[in-house]
């Protein structure tokens, strides 16, 4: 069954190795897992997968292999895990819960009545008040109704009267085709890093002070050091109001976790494109501003420029002067956009919008023929690989 399992992942896009599978093999073997849904499950993710962001892509895996009820109906009677049914009780259910199934006579008699079910059931089921199938009254099963039973083979719950779910999985992490939240975007943004040691020494250097110290004959010598930080510096950009207002919470998100992941992380604002003034506070946009040159003499090269928007709008936005929704431009947008990326040549452009819109949207190419095709989808995998382009 592993080896199925293995094959079942390489074919659905995780690379685990021969190594690894070796490797889970010879910890299952030291009784670690004990005989625990839950511990070869986590024992399993942490051997056979790399990388965080494809523990998603793990868990479908896993579930479509191990809890088909369908395909494996006849496995369950032979490897009930006796933990579920009786160790782990107390730990699965709430008081509660356990008063709810005490009109079946207890827990016991529910999981003894579910036991002989599976003994003697040799067939898929549907409908009926005994056997565990779909559709009908019995306790066990999916796709029916009872006031209390084990729900098994079902997506999601529809009565919410289970006692136990059979196969209830909650392991959800990251996925590279969603949306990001801010622990996503923290997790995308950490690949960019450099770091290094700056400011006052107040942090202890362990090795530094034991190697000063046994070649000072024992007498202490505390040695301290600058604190690590990232050394990356950031210009964030982003767009505001008007179809923007659509990605609110997602621009807060990413703000948010750029702050926290960035010690030298500088922003300011536009509206739809970027013309000869940018801002950093909306509510003093039209008395507080910063031209785009002065922006761009103030923050070096060493910068990564980044652009946050939607870049849905007029094209006449982007290609004509006077074409702003908002005050009479005397250049471009495109003309104020190259350069800037004249100045910084590690940027990029994060989009909102689905991927899927992009070619239907005229200021959505011209925007990305501009930034040379550098603009990425605001989702893990387009943050992931918009971050690997500004290295």
């Amino acid at each position: 069954m592993l080896t199925q399992f293995f094959f079942r992942l390489r074919d659905g896009g995780l690379k685990p190795s021969i190594t690894e599978l070796l490797t889970l093999l010879d910890v299952m073997k030291s009784g670690i897992a004990d005989n625990s849904v839950d511990n070869f499950y986590y024992l399993a993710r942490a051997t056979l997968v790399k990388d965080e962001t494809q523990f998603d892509l793990f868990d479908r895996i896993f579930a479509a292999h191990f809890r088909g009820i369908d395909d494996a109906l006849n496995d369950l009677a032979t490897d009930v895990p006796e933990e579920w049914l009786r160790r782990q009780a107390e730990l699965m259910l709430s008081a509660e819960e356990r008063a709810q199934i005490e009109a079946m006579g207890g827990f016991d008699k529910l999981m003894e009545a579910l036991r002989e079910r599976l003994e003697e059931q040799d067939e898929r089921h549907e409908g009926g008040n005994k056997w565990i199938g779909t559709a009908g009254t019995s306790p066990f099963g999916a796709y029916g109704y009872n006031p209390e039973g084990v729900r098994i083979g079902q997506q999601g719950s529809r009565h919410r009267r289970a006692t136990k779910v059979w196969d209830r999985r909650e392991y959800r992490n990251l996925d590279s085709s969603v949306e990001l939240g801010t622990r996503n975007i923290k997790i995308a943004l950490r690949q960019l890093r450099k770091f290094a040691r700056e400011g006052a020494a107040d942090l202890l250097d362990l090795d530094d002070t034991i190697d000063k110290t046994a070649r000072n004959a024992g007498f202490l010598d505390i040695r301290m050091v600058p604190e690590r930080h990232n050394a990356i510096k950031v210009l964030l950009c982003l767009d505001v109001g008007g179809s923007m207002d659509d990605h609110v919470r997602i621009c807060e998100e990413l703000f948010s976790a750029a702050s926290s992941e960035f010690k030298h992380l500088e922003y300011y604002y536009f509206h739809n494109f970027v013309y000869e003034s940018l801002w950093k506070d909306n509510s003093r946009r039209h008395n507080e501003r910063i031209s785009t040159t002065d922006l761009t003499h103030k923050y070096g090269a060493d910068y990564k420029l980044i652009f946050v928007g939607d870049a849905t709008m007029s094209p006449y936005e982007i290609v004509y002067p006077g074409g702003s929704v908002e005050h009479w431009n005397e250049e471009a947008g495109a003309v104020w956009i190259q350069r800037m990326l004249n100045t910084y040549p590690k940027s990029i452009w994060l989009n909102p919008e689905p991927e899927s819109r992009w070619d239907y949207t005229p200021s959505i190419k011209m925007t990305r023929e501009l930034m040379g095709d550098r603009m990425y989808p605001l989702t893990v995998s387009g943050l992931a690989a918009g971050i690997k382009k500004l290295h």
